[in-house]
């Protein structure tokens, strides 16, 4: 009895020191299994750290950076030395641009993807040291600008009315994918996740609208036909939220900037509404230089970068964080006897809103004093983060002061 006793008590604690000493370990996110595990002896060599990824800044000010600079240690050195000697906190980085190539290998599988041209094949290495630098890091994903994936798979692609077998173009010569291709958005879904498994931070959708330049006459869509464009953009939101959310990844969606002001689709189906409730920043693309003449009554809005910043942003925050709105979308219900329309709608925190600002000539000079009124615009609406685009990625750097 007390033989059978004592082989109690020393199971007991055998199990009270598996259960707090060796179980933890190997279910911590800290870490995984190492494909090559063989014996428990080894599991200092077992166990891989995991990808780190940090939690985006507050408030978050970043850069863009190009394939090609992300490629050269040099460039792209330069660029992270501007961010640690500023305010600067976070860095865009193309995964795949307009021409459908991406800039790194996830994993094997995207070789055929891969750029000729412009690439970084140490990739994981180098965001891992922006985050020893503390510098959040965001992966460009252009989606459905795509002529490498559009002629691999010619029926995802946009075509001619003329000619529903010959893919069209736009003025650019670039052809585009069908916002309604299933098959399209599961080769975009994986891209985000395997890249997101790489170690980015968060993965941002630029060109994820209908096309909007070139011969508009002769174009069709081979699965978005005759169906309302606001209506598909919603659910290419609803899908990508859906699909990736569940998996941690913190996303975001670049939409023009005429967005904010505007409340039809602009005729590419992006509306403000329609984005809000999937992702969890909006990134309008509200560059001065953009906008039309006599835009607000202004003659050249790209001379007035304050008043203009500060328009379109105080229209923003005031749209997010309504709980009504013009813009019909899939959870808005119909307010009855509102003239004109309206439909309800979740208020949403303003700090969702991350615009897109101007560092770049374009229909004029842009310096300190025009990259600063933009800055002050942005905060005098009351958002605090943003983000800078140059295509070039020359940036000006006096207009990051940390003392501002």
């Amino acid at each position: 009895m007390r033989g059978f006793i004592r082989t109690g008590l020393f199971l007991f604690v055998l199990l009270i020191i598996v259960v707090y000493y060796v179980l933890p370990p190997l279910f911590s996110k800290d870490y995984i299994f190492s494909k090559n595990a063989v014996t428990a002896s080894e599991d200092e060599e077992d166990l891989i750290p995991t990808v780190r990824h940090l939690n985006p800044p507050e408030p978050l000010k970043g850069i863009y950076m190009s394939a090609c600079y992300a490629g050269s240690k040099e460039l792209r050195e330069g660029l992270a030395k501007l961010i640690d000697d500023t305010e600067l906190n976070a860095i865009v980085i193309d995964i795949k641009d307009y021409s459908g190539k991406i800039s790194f290998l996830p994993n094997d599988t995207w070789k055929p993807y891969l750029s000729d041209n412009c690439n970084a094949p140490d990739m994981k290495d180098f965001i891992q040291s922006l985050h020893d630098r503390n510098i959040y890091v965001i992966g460009r994903i252009t989606v459905f600008q795509d002529p490498f994936f559009a002629k691999q798979n010619p029926k995802e692609a946009v075509k001619k009315n003329s000619d529903k077998t010959a893919i069209w173009h736009d003025r650019k010569g670039i052809s585009y994918l069908d916002p309604g291709s299933s098959v399209t958005l599961d080769h975009i879904v994986a891209l985000a996740k395997d890249s997101y498994d790489v170690g980015f931070d968060e993965i941002n959708f630029d060109y994820i609208r209908f096309p909007s330049d070139g011969p508009m006459n002769d174009i069709y869509f081979p699965y978005s036909e005759g169906k309302s464009k606001p209506a598909v953009m919603e659910g290419v939101y609803k899908h990508l939220h859906d699909k990736l959310k569940p998996e941690g990844v913190v996303i975001s969606v670049d939409l023009f900037g005429m967005v904010t002001t505007n409340t039809d689709d602009l005729n590419i189906g992006q509306t403000l509404e329609s984005a809000l409730p999937y992702f969890d920043f909006i990134d309008p693309m509200v560059y001065p230089s953009h906008y039309p003449s006599n835009f607000n009554g202004w003659k050249n809005p790209n001379t007035v970068p304050y008043e203009l910043i500060h328009f379109v942003l105080a229209s923003a925050v005031r749209r997010t964080e309504a709980t009504s709105t013009l813009v019909s979308t899939f959870d808005g219900v119909y307010i009855a006897s509102s003239t004109p329309k309206r439909y309800t709608k979740e208020a949403f925190d303003k700090y969702k809103i991350r615009p897109w600002l101007q560092d770049f000539d374009y229909g004029g000079n842009y310096g300190v004093a025009e990259v600063k009124a933009q800055i002050k615009a942005t905060y005098d609406v009351g958002l605090d983060s943003f983000l800078m685009w140059d295509p070039s990625n020359k940036y000006t750097p006096a207009a990051f002061d940390k003392s501002i």
